[in-house]
């Protein structure tokens, strides 16, 4: 993508040619002079004769691959950092280098190789791009719900990008022919400029250079943005201002992109420019997007105060109509990289291209909602609309099955360098989940009203539903591939609990359950307390058995006038007064464990019954296996009185 380099904010060299003072410099020379005014198109022809002698100079292949990645023309770069890292003084940093291209040409196989020799070289771990190259193979097999289209009547062998609709007319960002002036050395092609094609119908007619006050300048002009009256435009442009302490080297000096802002006099039919109030010769500003109330307006640059690179800041609308200081957008957004190109659609979702969030290689799309400092986090887009290459400028327009809209991309089988694409977006249909449950008692049936019930997702709490205190009916919103749990309680019943789960579910449904409450307040009423264990002839409480005692000290404290019995049984082995002795005090150390928690002794009776009440026949002359023994080891409660 040659022309957008320009706009990964970095510098830019357009300077006089007074440097070549001295007389008949050598090829390396002329090369590396031409490589530090970042004029790369010029520069890779003088290395790539010195890359081709038998023995080449590291330093040449360095510039060499560095050049046509910097032009992006990606596969040159490939095949110039295979035999940079072949080089018997190549470094690590190569090696890197030599992966990210790779992963910009999809090779994402031979790019993870890569990455694991560099970590493996550094001991600096690049789990996180092995695991993008993982996932960019994995959305690449997947077909999406994206229609895309080369918009071959925009596009030219050169650059096209950033679609911006005003009206009747859409705008973008272009390169002209050679014939419509200078040159940008950078890419050997002419300097940016905006365009325009007059829409009508869904259709796009013949585009023209926009003859707007916007074009008139010597260097880059585009893109833009307007409000919705198409009143004022805010223009990308390069300053006419120069820094001359450029990377360290005051003779090559840069221009900087700055934001320009242009309102028509209808009156007079006339425009009046004014610079952004926070332009600066020490960074820049550039792709401006507006709210869709349009009292906030969004920009990408690298001034002072951001994570790194370029970062999306935000100015917002004063009373007095002036745009405020600068705000960063935040760690949501901005990472150690570029944040660049963000849009705003009309329903409010920004969308941005970034690098340093994981994706697909260069630059990838992602959404996000949120305003100001407050983001969700992003999210990648995907194939088709992200590939391997650069995918930015994102617009859509929302329709009643989904939407369509443009966004650019330098990938493969385009018809120039950067070219638009329109797409057309169709929505799933929606897949929705439901529990509709009830709350019924367990004796007779009836509706149980007034229940609460907590909801527990993947082993997680959730929310607490209640039925309501005139209804029983409760309902509860479900995701898929999910595991549920709810249990229900009640002033007066024992608590239940019920299981679901929404793994393998595929189309949309509204699950019923009825959760039953067995009564509890009936005199004399016994209920056991399943998973109370005892280490061998102790009666010390263990956790899993306080965990149960826990649930019991919810009942007493949701039905304070309850009064129980609690009681220990043992099995048949051993002496009949030892079992009884240690039941007693087992019953003993559940009731103090109660006590430790809140609840009044007067409330409880311990009783322990030792193997007197065996629930099954396996007394002491009977031969029995150990799981039935276990069933008479037991605790149980009794209802004395409510």
């Amino acid at each position: 993508m040659k022309a957008k380099v320009l706009y990964l904010l970095t510098a830019l060299f357009l300077g006089s040619m007074n440097v070549f003072a001295q007389d008949q410099p050598g090829l390396r020379e002329k090369a590396d002079l031409l490589y530090q005014k970042y004029q790369y198109a010029k520069a890779v022809v003088l290395y790539n004769k010195l890359a081709e002698k038998k023995n080449p100079y590291l330093g040449d292949l360095v510039h060499l691959a560095d050049s046509y990645r910097k032009m992006n023309d990606y596969e040159a770069a490939e095949k110039w950092y295979a035999q940079l890292v072949a080089h018997p003084k190549s470094n690590n940093e190569h090696l890197l280098a030599y992966a990210e291209v790779l992963k910009l040409n999809a090779k994402y196989s031979e790019a993870k190789q890569i990455f694991q020799r560099y970590a493996s070289n550094t001991g600096k771990e690049q789990d996180r791009a092995i695991a993008a190259c993982d996932s960019a193979e994995k959305w690449m097999q997947s077909e999406g719900a994206y229609e895309l289209k080369n918009e071959e009547l925009l596009n030219t062998p050169r650059s096209e990008f950033s679609v911006f609709s005003a009206k009747d007319r859409i705008y973008y960002t272009g390169e002209p022919g050679e014939e419509k002036g200078e040159t940008y050395g950078w890419t050997g092609n002419s300097f940016l400029k905006i365009f325009s094609a007059e829409k009508t119908g869904g259709k796009v007619a013949d585009p023209v250079l926009s003859q707007e006050v916007f074009n008139q300048q010597q260097f880059h002009s585009g893109p833009l943005v307007s409000n919705k009256a198409g009143t004022v435009f805010m223009v990308t442009r390069t300053s006419n201002d120069t820094d001359g302490k450029a990377r360290g080297e005051a003779k090559h000096p840069t221009r900087r992109l700055e934001l320009i802002i242009y309102e028509h006099n209808e009156v007079s039919n006339s425009w009046t420019a004014q610079p952004f109030k926070y332009n600066s010769k020490q960074y820049s500003i550039g792709h401006a997007a507006l709210s869709t109330d349009e009292k906030t307006l969004y920009f990408s640059s690298d001034m002072a105060g951001g994570f790194g690179g370029a970062d999306l800041w935000f100015s917002q609308l004063q009373p007095d109509g002036s745009w405020g200081v600068p705000q960063n957008c935040g760690a949501a957004l901005n990472t150690g990289s570029d944040e660049l190109f963000p849009t705003i659609s009309s329903e409010d979702m920004l969308y941005f291209s970034s690098k340093g969030h994981p994706g697909m290689g260069g630059l990838d799309i992602f959404s996000s909602r949120g305003a100001g400092k407050d983001w969700s986090a992003p999210l990648n887009l995907k194939y088709p609309v992200n590939s391997s290459a650069d995918d930015f400028s994102f617009i859509e327009t929302p329709t009643a099955t989904g939407a369509t809209g443009f966004f650019s991309s330098n990938r493969k089988g385009g018809k120039g360098s950067d070219d638009i694409y329109s797409f057309s977006y169709t929505a799933p249909p929606k897949f929705a989940l439901a529990l509709k449950g009830q709350v019924v008692n367990k004796q007779d049936g009836t509706a149980i009203k007034g229940a609460k019930i907590s909801v527990f997702q993947n082993g997680e709490f959730l929310k607490d539903l209640d039925a309501g205190a005139e209804q029983e009916d409760f309902f509860l919103a479900l995701d898929k591939n999910n595991e549920y749990k709810l249990l229900v309680r009640r002033k007066g019943f024992l608590p239940d609990s019920a299981t679901l789960s929404t793994k393998g579910m595929n189309t949309s449904d509204t699950l019923d359950l009825a959760l039953s409450l067995e009564p509890l307040l009936v005199k004399g009423k016994t209920i056991r307390l399943n998973n109370i264990f005892y280490d061998l002839g102790k009666d010390n409480i263990r956790p899993e058995a306080a965990t149960v005692l826990n649930s019991l000290e919810l009942i007493l404290r949701e039905n304070p006038t309850l009064k129980i019995e609690l009681s220990s049984h043992t099995d048949s082995r051993g002496k009949d007064a030892s079992n009884l002795a240690l039941s007693q005090r087992r019953a003993q150390s559940a009731v103090n464990y109660l006590v430790s928690r809140g609840i009044a002794r007067e409330r409880m009776v311990a009783k322990g019954y030792g193997e007197t009440r065996l629930i099954n026949k396996c007394g002491k002359t009977v031969v029995c296996p150990e799981e039935e023994h276990q069933k008479n080891r037991r605790s149980e409660f009794r209802v004395l009185s409510y």
